[in-house]
């Protein structure tokens, strides 16, 4: 896949998510998607903010995060310090 292509299935995913986009159009995406691994996870990603986003009551608190939730949180925490410190140039 190149870039190109994953830059404009980029550019419809909202579209594409809320159904907004002809059929031949979402099968392109579709067939896109299953052949890409990052837009794979990008779409995934995607889904569950706009999921988020429209369950989210404003005027409700929030549940507690459970302990895998926090656990989860941590590790990715962790992993992003470390790549960010594997990029940095050493002094």
């Amino acid at each position: 896949m190149s870039p190109e292509e994953c830059r404009t299935v980029f550019e419809m995913l909202s579209e594409y998510i809320d159904g907004d986009l002809p059929a031949d159009v979402c099968e392109h995406i579709n067939q896109h998607i299953a052949g890409c691994a990052p837009c794979v996870q990008f779409v995934e990603s995607l889904r569950k903010s706009v999921s988020a986003f429209r369950d989210f009551r404003p005027q409700e608190n929030p549940a507690p995060l459970t302990d895998e939730a926090k656990a989860e949180l941590a590790r990715a925490y962790a992993a992003m310090l470390a790549r960010r410190q594997s990029a940095t140039p050493a002094r």
